[in-house]
C-alpha cells in the first residue's frame, strides 16, 4: 500500500503528466454531463416510460455510449459514426491511388486525409440521425412540432457527433492515452457499477455461491485476455560494430517485438461500428419482406448464431487488415538495413521483409481467432445465465476496449516515470508490452 501511494505522489510530482491527467478527466467529465442533455423537445418522463431498454445491437451501443442512446441524449450517436468515417477512408486508402497518394504525402497528406473523414462523418451522422429519430424516439414522447424537432435533432446531433470527435481529439493531444478509445471505455465503465449491482439484486442471498462462481470466472477471463494484448512474439537483431573516433558503436542485440495483437481494440471497434447497420437497413423493409425481417431479428440479437459468425468473420478481417496498414515489413527491413541491423541468419533487404511477414502473418492467425472468441464470450455467459448487462463484461467489446486502454494508459504513465528517473508502477519497474524498445 505504501508503495501505491508513493507511485500516486511520483505520477502528480511530473507536472507534464499531472496537466494532461487532469485535462483528461476534464474532457472526460464533460462528455458525461453532456450524455445527460437531452434533445430539446423530448419529454424525459414520457421518454423513459414509454421507451423502454435499448435491446440487441442497440443495447450494446447503448453501453458503449454510456446510456446516452436510450437518453436521446445530444451525444446519442456518439463516437460512432467518425469510427464508421475512419473505416471507409482506411479501405479507400488500400484501394484508391488517389488516397494512397495523400497518404504518402506527409503531415500535409494526412490533413486531407483528416478533412475528409470528417466531413464524410457528418454525411454518416446526418444518414444515421434520420434512422435514430425514426426508430427509437416514440412520438408520445415529443412535445413540439415533429417536423421542426427532426429538422432541429437532426442538426444537434450531428453537432453533438463533432463535438464528441473534438473531444477525443483533445485528450490525445492535452491528455493521457487514445481520445476515441477513451471516450468508449468511459461509457463501459460507467454501466459497469449499475450492471453489478442488479446482479447481486437478482441473486440474492440464494444465488450466492453462483454469484461468487460468476465473479471468479471473469477475474480468470480478464487474466487472460490481460495476457493475450500484452503477448509478443520477439524477433532477435543484430548491430554491426561501427568505429566513430576512439569509440566503438553497436555490436549488441536488440528484438523486434511483434505483439499476437497488433491491431490492438481498432478490429472490435470497427466491427462493432458496422454490426448495428444490418438491422438498422433490414427494419426499413421489415414490414414489406419476410427475409428483411428474418435479417433485422437475426441480426439484432447478439446471442443469435448468425449474429456470432458475422461478428466474428468480420474481427478476423479486420485483424488482419489493420495488421497490414500498421506494421510494414518491407520499412522494418529497410530501416534495419539502413543502420546497420540484421536479423541473424537472414540477408538484409528482401528476404528481411519477408521473414518478417511470415512470422507476423502466423502470430496474427491465431491472435485474431483469439480475439473473435473472446469478442462473442458475451453469448455464452448469457446462455450459462448471466445476465444481459452483466454479461457484457465476460469478454466482447467491452473488456477488451476497457484491458486494452487501461493498459495503453497505464505505459504512457510508465514512459513518464521512467523518463523522469522514478520507480515504475510495478516492482519490476516496467509494464510489459507498448514501452518495451522497439528496434524499427
Amino acid at each position: 500500500m505504501k508503495k501505491f501511494f508513493t507511485t500516486i505522489k511520483n505520477i502528480f510530482s511530473i507536472e507534464d503528466l499531472r496537466i494532461r491527467i487532469l485535462n483528461t478527466i476534464g474532457f472526460l467529465i464533460i462528455f458525461r454531463l453532456g450524455s445527460y442533455v437531452v434533445l430539446p423537445g423530448i419529454d424525459p418522463e414520457i421518454l423513459a416510460q414509454v421507451g423502454g431498454q435499448a435491446e440487441g445491437i442497440f443495447g450494446l451501443l447503448n453501453t458503449f455510449l454510456g446510456g446516452a442512446f436510450s437518453r436521446a441524449s445530444i451525444f446519442a450517436l456518439g463516437i460512432m459514426p467518425y469510427i464508421s468515417a475512419s473505416i471507409v477512408i482506411q479501405l479507400l486508402q488500400v484501394a484508391v491511388p488517389y488516397f494512397q497518394k495523400m497518404q504518402k504525402e506527409g503531415e500535409s497528406g494526412r490533413n486531407r486525409i483528416n478533412q475528409i473523414t470528417r466531413v464524410l462523418t457528418i454525411a454518416i451522422t446526418l444518414a444515421q440521425s434520420i434512422g435514430y429519430l425514426a426508430t427509437t424516439i416514440p412520438t408520445e414522447a415529443i412535445i413540439i412540432d415533429p417536423y421542426l424537432f427532426r429538422i432541429s435533432s437532426m442538426i444537434i446531433l450531428v453537432a453533438g457527433t463533432m463535438f464528441v470527435m473534438w473531444l477525443g481529439e483533445r485528450i490525445t493531444d492535452k491528455g493521457i492515452g487514445n481520445g476515441i478509445s477513451m471516450l468508449i471505455m468511459i461509457g463501459i465503465i460507467s454501466r459497469l457499477p449499475t450492471y453489478l449491482i442488479s446482479e447481486v439484486v437478482t441473486r440474492g442471498m440464494s444465488g450466492a455461491l453462483v454469484l461468487v462462481l460468476e465473479l471468479v470466472a471473469l477475474f480468470f477471463i480478464v487474466v487472460a485476455v490481460v495476457a493475450f494484448t500484452q503477448a509478443t512474439r520477439r524477433i532477435p537483431v543484430q548491430y554491426a560494430k561501427q568505429v566513430v573516433g576512439n569509440k566503438v558503436y553497436g555490436g549488441q542485440r536488440q528484438y523486434i517485438p511483434l505483439k499476437v495483437n497488433s491491431a490492438g481494440v481498432m478490429p472490435i471497434i470497427f466491427a462493432q461500428a458496422l454490426m448495428f447497420i444490418p438491422p438498422m437497413i433490414a427494419n426499413i423493409w421489415a414490414q414489406e419482406s419476410d427475409i428483411a425481417a428474418y435479417v433485422g431479428t437475426a441480426f439484432a440479437d447478439p446471442t443469435s448464431w448468425q449474429y456470432n459468425t458475422l461478428f466474428g468473420v468480420m474481427i478476423l478481417l479486420f485483424t488482419f487488415f489493420y495488421t497490414a496498414i500498421t506494421v510494414n515489413p518491407s520499412q522494418i527491413a529497410d530501416d534495419l538495413k539502413r543502420n546497420g541491423g540484421f536479423v541473424p541468419g537472414i540477408k538484409p533487404g528482401k528476404q528481411t521483409s519477408e521473414f518478417i511477414d511470415n512470422i507476423l502473418t502466423r502470430v496474427t492467425l491465431p491472435g485474431s481467432i483469439f480475439l473473435a472468441i473472446v469478442a462473442i464470450m458475451p453469448a455464452f455467459a448469457r446462455l450459462a445465465g448471466v445476465s444481459v448487462g452483466f454479461s457484457q463484461f465476460y469478454g466482447g467489446t467491452s473488456l477488451l476496449i476497457m484491458v486494452g486502454v487501461i493498459l495503453d494508459t497505464l505505459q504512457q504513465i510508465e514512459s513518464y516515470l521512467l523518463m523522469r528517473h522514478y520507480e515504475g508502477m510495478m516492482k519490476s519497474g516496467r509494464v510489459k508490452g507498448r514501452s518495451q524498445v522497439a528496434v524499427a
